[in-house]
């Protein structure tokens, strides 16, 4: 499966748990690191762990393997990352405090339009 696909699947399964502000930036261009990059938040600490658990379920679903996970234990902000994609799920504190947006503007926000099934 593309990272492409993956990074669908991985927006799908914020959208259902209803994830906050879902953005997906493709950073292909711009770094080693990963194809994409998918930021949503979470409203409290139960909100970011169904979401977290909800994408880490999907993406198995499709076949993907989670490489490394952080931040599960404090729910403030749960890194997922499945090689070519990765997912952060945040708190909404954390995501106004670190935006990473603002780090990662040199890629290409992703609309939702181009997500929909």
């Amino acid at each position: 499966m593309s990272a492409k696909e993956l990074a669908k699947t991985a927006y799908q399964a914020l959208k259902e748990k209803k994830g906050n502000e879902i953005t997906v930036i493709d950073i292909s261009g711009i770094s080693i690191l990963a194809d994409y990059f998918i930021i949503a938040s979470g409203s409290n600490e139960n909100h970011v762990h169904a979401l977290a658990d909800s994408v880490q379920e999907e993406m198995q679903k499709k076949g993907a393997v989670l490489k490394h996970m952080e931040g599960y234990q404090n729910a403030n902000w749960i890194l997922l990352d499945f090689q070519d994609v990765i997912v952060h799920v945040q708190s909404e504190e954390d995501r106004l405090f670190y935006d990473l947006e603002r780090i990662w503007r040199d890629g290409r926000v992703i609309s939702p339009e181009e997500w929909q099934v």
